[in-house]
């Protein structure tokens, strides 16, 4: 471990294993025992099999892009040290990102998950950019706390 110590706070959502590693598997798995039904049962008649597995085809084409583009780019965990930086870990890697390197702090909640991308001066292990979901309430609309403090501590250091 590269920096981690008892008393940094993990900002990011547990869930993030399920949205990473579970939530395609069970979505292609899906999509694929659909069009395995499809094409052993039904109707003798192959033009009536056509739309339907156009219409998976599909879904798993769109799927994919869209795992790519909104899941697969995810940190594992980030954890917040409360004084100069954060962990950034994913798979086996880690990266500690000074909050001074932050040049922006994208949060939206009107995603399910909420999403976090922080835009980073100088790029890291991980690209220009680093994104992670945030813990999140039950509350519908409701902002993390931690992010909006991490959003304060960036907009301090960058008025300085």
């Amino acid at each position: 471990m590269l920096y981690y110590n008892k008393n940094m706070k993990k900002i990011s959502s547990r869930s993030t294993f399920f949205n990473k590693r579970i939530f395609p598997v069970i979505w292609f798995g899906t999509l694929g025992i659909f069009i395995l039904i499809v094409l052993t049962g039904g109707s003798s008649r192959g033009s009536l099999k056509m739309p339907p597995i156009v219409i998976l085809l599909i879904m798993i084409i769109f799927g994919y892009f869209f795992i790519k583009k909104l899941v697969f780019d995810l940190m594992d965990e980030v954890f917040d040290d409360g004084i100069i930086c954060l962990l950034v870990r994913n798979k086996d890697t880690e990266e500690k990102i000074d909050y001074r390197n932050i040049k922006n702090v994208n949060y939206t909640v009107m995603t399910n998950p909420h999403r976090v991308t922080l835009s980073l001066r100088t790029p890291c292990k991980f690209g220009n950019e680093v994104s992670f979901i945030p813990e999140m309430s039950w509350m519908p609309f409701r902002k993390n706390k931690d992010i909006i403090e991490l959003i304060d501590k960036v907009d301090k250091l960058r008025s300085r």
